[in-house]
C-alpha cells in the first residue's frame, strides 16, 4: 500500500504545488495585509482594520444585501432543482431532451445571458408588455429595488441546470420498487418525493445545497454588469465594496472584508455540516 502511494505522489505534486503557490500562500499573506496599516513601513495595527471596516456603512450595506440575496437565492435554487429533478426522473427516457435544455443556460456565456435578460426586462420588453396586457402598469425593472427580481430570476435560471444534473445522478440509485410500493399505498408524488427520495439522497442533496450557497455568494457578476461598480443601494453587495476598495489600491480593506466574510461563510457551512450529520444519524 505504501509503495502504491509513492507511485501516485509524483502525479499529485504539480497540482499540490499550484494550490500551495496560488491559494495557500496568498491566503496567509492576505491575513498579514489585513493586520497592517498599508504604509511604507507596513506597521502592525492588530485588529484596527477590522474595527474600521465593520464600522463602515458601505461594508454594512454590502454585507446585509449579500446575506439577504443568498437567503433568497440558495434555498429557492435548491427546492427548484429538487422538484425539476424528480419530475425529469419520472419522465425517463423522454426527460433527456428537457434535461439538456435546463443545462443550456449554465453553459452559455454570462454576457450573452445578460443581454437576453436585459431585453426581456427592458421598459418596452416582453415582461412589461405582458403586464400591460394583464391590465397592470410598466415597471422599471432595471432600476432601484425592482432590479432584485430580475437578478434573482437570472441566478435561478442560470444555475438550475447544474444542480438538477447532480440530483438526477443521485436519483438513479433510488430503488424503483419503493415508488411502486408507495403508489400502491396511495402516496402522492409530493409525498414520495419528500419521504422516499430526499431522505435517500441526503449526501447528494447536501452537496447541492452547499453549491447553491457558494453560487449565491458569487452573484456579484450579474449585478456588476447591470448596475456597474456603484449600483443602487438595494443591489450593493459585499463584492461591490471589495471591488471598489481594490480599485483604490486599499488592499487592507479588501483583505479585511474578505476574511470577515470568510469567517461568516465558514460558520454557516459548519452549521450546515452539523445539521447534515444529525440528519444522517436520524436516518440510520
Amino acid at each position: 500500500m505504501y509503495r502504491k502511494k509513492r507511485l501516485v505522489l509524483p502525479f499529485l505534486l504539480p497540482g499540490l504545488a499550484g494550490i500551495l503557490l496560488f491559494y495557500v500562500i496568498p491566503f496567509f499573506g492576505g491575513i498579514w495585509y489585513s493586520l497592517t496599516d498599508g504604509s511604507f513601513q507596513n506597521a502592525f495595527v492588530g485588529f484596527q482594520n477590522y474595527l474600521n471596516v465593520w464600522q463602515n456603512p458601505m461594508f454594512q450595506l454590502g454585507l446585509k444585501n449579500t446575506m439577504e440575496m443568498s437567503l433568497i437565492c440558495a434555498p429557492g435554487l435548491f427546492l427548484l432543482a429538487f422538484v425539476f429533478a424528480v419530475l425529469l426522473n419520472r419522465m425517463r427516457p423522454a426527460g433527456g431532451v428537457f434535461r439538456n435544455t435546463v443545462l443550456l443556460p449554465y453553459l452559455m456565456p454570462s454576457s450573452a445571458v445578460l443581454i437576453i435578460w436585459l431585453l426581456w426586462f427592458d421598459y418596452g420588453g416582453p415582461v412589461n408588455r405582458l403586464i400591460t396586457l394583464l391590465g397592470g402598469q410598466r415597471v422599471l425593472w432595471l432600476q432601484g429595488a425592482e432590479l432584485r427580481l430580475p437578478v434573482v430570476l437570472l441566478f435561478l435560471w442560470k444555475n438550475l441546470g447544474f444542480c438538477v444534473v447532480i440530483f438526477l445522478a443521485a436519483l438513479q440509485g433510488v430503488p424503483e420498487s419503493l415508488y411502486e410500493y408507495a403508489a400502491l399505498e396511495g402516496a402522492s408524488l409530493t409525498r414520495q418525493a419528500f419521504t422516499i427520495t430526499l431522505p435517500l439522497i441526503v449526501p447528494s442533496a447536501f452537496l447541492v445545497f452547499i453549491l447553491c450557497w457558494v453560487n449565491a455568494f458569487r452573484i456579484f457578476k450579474e449585478i456588476y454588469f447591470i448596475g456597474g461598480a456603484y449600483p443602487d443601494e438595494p443591489l450593493y453587495t459585499l463584492q461591490n465594496y471589495m471591488n471598489n476598495m481594490y480599485g483604490k489600491l486599499n488592499y487592507q480593506n479588501v483583505t479585511t472584508a474578505a476574511y470577515s466574510f470568510a469567517v461568516i461563510v465558514f460558520a454557516l457551512f459548519g452549521i450546515l455540516f452539523f445539521l447534515q450529520a444529525r440528519a444522517r444519524r436520524g436516518l440510520e
